[in-house]
This record gives C-alpha cells, sequence and structure tokens, in this order.
C-alpha cells in the first residue's frame, strides 16, 4: 500500500503561509538566548539574576497558551495568527522605552510581551499543521514545517552576533566593574541601545507580516460556539497516560535545549572565550540542529516516532557527558553536538502526544503542550542558580572535579535521561499495537 504524500497539492500553499511563522518564533528564540551573557555584563547581573531573561521569555508562552487556545477553539485560525503577530510586534517595539528607562525589568516586560504573540502563533501553528493531511504523515509533516525554526533561529543569531554582541562596550572591557561611574553609565547607555535597535525592526518587520497574513486568504477553521467545556476535555486528556507523559517530556526537553543554548556561552567563558567568538559555536550548534532535523525528518518514513525519539535523546545524554566531564575544546565541541540530537525532539514529542486525539482534545492538548516551554524558564534559572555556586563567575569552585559551569549541565542529562525512558515506552507500547493488529 502507497503511504499517503506528506503535503497533499490542495493545501501546499496554506501549509507554505502557516510553515512562515516558525521561522519567526525561532528567530526570536536566537536572539534572545545571547542575551542572558549581554545583560548579565552590561547590567552587572549574577548568572542567576541574567537567568530572568529566560523567565520573562518563555513564562510569556505559560501564560497565554491556554487563553490562546481556548480563543483557538471559538474562532478562527487566521484571527489567531494575526493577535499573535500583534503581540509579537508590540513586545518587540516595547525595546524602545525600555532602553530609555535603563531598566532591567522593562526589558523583561517587554520579552514577557513578546512570548504572548509567540504563545499564540504555537498554539495555532502546531496543531493546524498536524491536521492538514492524513493522520499517518502528521509527525513527519510536523517535523517538515519545524525544520524552518533552526532556519530562523540561525538567522536570528547572526542578528544577535554581528548586530548586538560585537558591537557591546562593556563586553571589550576585562574589569567593566572598577571602571569610574560616569564611563560605566555612558557605555551602559550606549550598549542597551545597542541591544533595543535589532527588537525595535523585528517590531516593524513583524507589522509587516501582519499586514500581508491580513490580505491573504487562509482557509477558516471556526468554532460553531457550541465546544465541550475546558474542564471536561481537561479531564479526558489527564486520564490519558501518553499525553500526561509527552507534557511533562515537553517541559524536559525545552528546558534541556534552553540550557545547552544560553549556557554556552558561560562555557565558553571559561575557556577565556569572548561572547561574540562563543556565537560562532552557537550558530555551528543551530547548523547542526537544522541538519538533525532534515535528517529526523527523513528517517520517520523507516522508523516510528517512538523509536527515533529513544535513539536521539540516548544520543543527546552521550554528548551531554562529554560536556560535564571532558574539558577544553573537545567539551565544548561535545555541547555543540547535542543539537544535532535535539533536533527531532519537540515535534516528535508533540506529535506523539496528540496521537488519536479528536479535533477539540487536539486544540486544548495543543495548549498544554506550549505551556510546557515554561521548562525554558525555570530550568536555565536552575542552572543558574548552580553555576553561582562558588560567585558570580562560572569557574569559581570544582564540583566532582571539574569546573561548576561543567558540572550544572547535569540538569539537562536528566532530562534526556526521561526522554529516552518517554520514547522507549512509545516504541514498545506502538509495538504491541501492531502485534494485536496482525
Amino acid at each position: 500500500m502507497k503511504k499517503p504524500k506528506t503535503v497533499s497539492r490542495e493545501v501546499l500553499v496554506p501549509f507554505i503561509l502557516i510553515t512562515s511563522l516558525f521561522a519567526l518564533w525561532g528567530f526570536a528564540n536566537a536572539v534572545t538566548d545571547p542575551m542572558v551573557q549581554a545583560f548579565k555584563k552590561v547590567l552587572e547581573l549574577s548568572n542567576s539574576q541574567a537567568a530572568w531573561v529566560q523567565m520573562a521569555f518563555y513564562g510569556g508562552y505559560f501564560c497565554m497558551a491556554l487563553p490562546a487556545a481556548h480563543f483557538v477553539r471559538k474562532y478562527s485560525y487566521k484571527i489567531g495568527v494575526l493577535i499573535g503577530l500583534a503581540l509579537y510586534a508590540l513586545g518587540a517595539l516595547m525595546f524602545y522605552p525600555a532602553a530609555i528607562t535603563e531598566k532591567f525589568w522593562f526589558f523583561c516586560l517587554s520579552l514577557y510581551v513578546l512570548t504572548f504573540g509567540l504563545a499564540f502563533l504555537e498554539t495555532t501553528a502546531n496543531p493546524y499543521i498536524l491536521a492538514m493531511g492524513n493522520k499517518e504523515t502528521a509527525t513527519q509533516r510536523l517535523n517538515l514545517a519545524q525544520v524552518f525554526n533552526p532556519i530562523g533561529s540561525l538567522l536570528g543569531l547572526l542578528v544577535a552576533q554581528q548586530f548586538i554582541l560585537k558591537k557591546l562596550e562593556s563586553d571589550d572591557i576585562m574589569d567593566y566593574g572598577s571602571l569610574e561611574m560616569a564611563k560605566k553609565v555612558m557605555i551602559r547607555t550606549s550598549d542597551l541601545i545597542v541591544i533595543r535597535d535589532p527588537y525595535v525592526i523585528l517590531g516593524l518587520v513583524i507589522l509587516l507580516v501582519f499586514v500581508l497574513i491580513s490580505i491573504s486568504k487562509m482557509p477558516q477553521a471556526k468554532g460553531d460556539g457550541d465546544v465541550p467545556p475546558i474542564k471536561d476535555i481537561g479531564k479526558t486528556l489527564l486520564k490519558r497516560p501518553s499525553y500526561v507523559s509527552g507534557v511533562i517530556a515537553q517541559v524536559l526537553y525545552v528546558g534541556a535545549q534552553i540550557m545547552c543554548w544560553t549556557y554556552i556561552y558561560q562555557y565558553a567563558e571559561a575557556q577565556g572565550i569572548s561572547s561574540d567568538s562563543a556565537a560562532n559555536y552557537q550558530f555551528l550548534a543551530f547548523v547542526f540542529f537544522l541538519v538533525g532535523r532534515a535528517i529526523g525528518t527523513y528517517m520517520l518514513r523507516f522508523f516510528s516516532p517512538g523509536k527515533l525519539l529513544m535513539c536521539f535523546a540516548i544520543c543527546a545524554g552521550v554528548a551531554t557527558i562529554g560536556t560535564i566531564f571532558v574539558q577544553g575544546q573537545i567539551g565544548l565541541y561535545s555541547l555543540v553536538c547535542i543539537s544535532l540530537f535535539m533536533s527531532v525532539m519537540f515535534p516528535t514529542i508533540y506529535g506523539i502526544s496528540l496521537d488519536n486525539l479528536t479535533e477539540e482534545e487536539s486544540k486544548l492538548g495543543a495548549a498544554g503542550l506550549v505551556m510546557a516551554i515554561v521548562g525554558g524558564a525555570l530550568m536555565p534559572k536552575l542552572q543558574g542558580m548552580i553555576i553561582d555556586l562558588g560567585g558570580s563567575g562560572v569557574t569559581d569552585i570544582k564540583v566532582m572535579g571539574v569546573p561548576e559551569v561543567n558540572f550544572s549541565f547535569i540538569l539537562p542529562l536528566c532530562c534526556f535521561a526521561y526522554i529516552t525512558s518517554f520514547g522507549f515506552k512509545t516504541f514498545k507500547k506502538n509495538e504491541r499495537i501492531k502485534k494485536w493488529e496482525i
């Protein structure tokens, strides 16, 4: 029997339009990751204080995902996308007044609002992609759309490196904290403007995308107002072990991803590598992530999602062990290699978790999986606290014979262990179902 097409010709145009959104939130993620290190230096923060950038960014997903899902259940996908783009643009443009006030909390608030928009976009786009064709190819279709996410990430990192990190005066000064107050204030004002400008430009670009989508024709998946109560659907979802386990796996995956991408700068700092040079390693990690996503999407034609997820999670765990216990350049390259194996995790966990759900269950279930992105808010904060065990530096003390920044990657290792277990259980469950069908 011939396998159905991943994307049929009938839905090709809406598929392309929705897929373009994946690059937009990939861009936002990549631009924001280096900001932890940038704000740490410019505003003289500790590692755990600077981690509030990720708390604000990924906390916005958690707070807005459920309201976004409720909205999408009652109204059209297109309106949901437009609201998401509007909030995305608003949050980016708020960087202008934030730079004027020079208040860290204002920048965090801007990121919080920005991710309200991203929550709308992700809650809308992911289940829409899954629904655009045969269920048999749903996970592969989502992996295909997600290929464009690291493309946006690569572009975002290039912007962060070339237009932010390389222009920060504070990063060029070894003992920035000991400068005279007047000199420090001048540098801080200049650097915050450098951080501000790419976000303001991004906000204007998003407004342009808003206009383009508002005048484009898209299928209107609209509720008729007679939908089951969220409470009833929530109870049904909680009774599905594969969904509950999938949400936990997604929390841990997103946490692991953000830790590995955010603290690559601190890991490089321990080896005397500057932030703008460390961005080259993150760029390489994004390239590996893109390559891994493409390879993984192809491999799903031959491997079940659970088996592929298990194998990639095992490899990610091995690379993380290298990151912890192998110091120097090899350890840094081990950290880069983790991205190759993380590549398929988000869409594969997403597809497994929503498998065999009804349309209404999928809409609310998608919100739960987007809320799981809160892992990117909580776990980097915990890792920052581990790095701060001996002080605000990254190599103040040694734990188990390695610098504290190396040891902090024990958190991603634990995450990959759980994801391996989730993939294994899914694989075994599918094998039992196949045997029963035969």
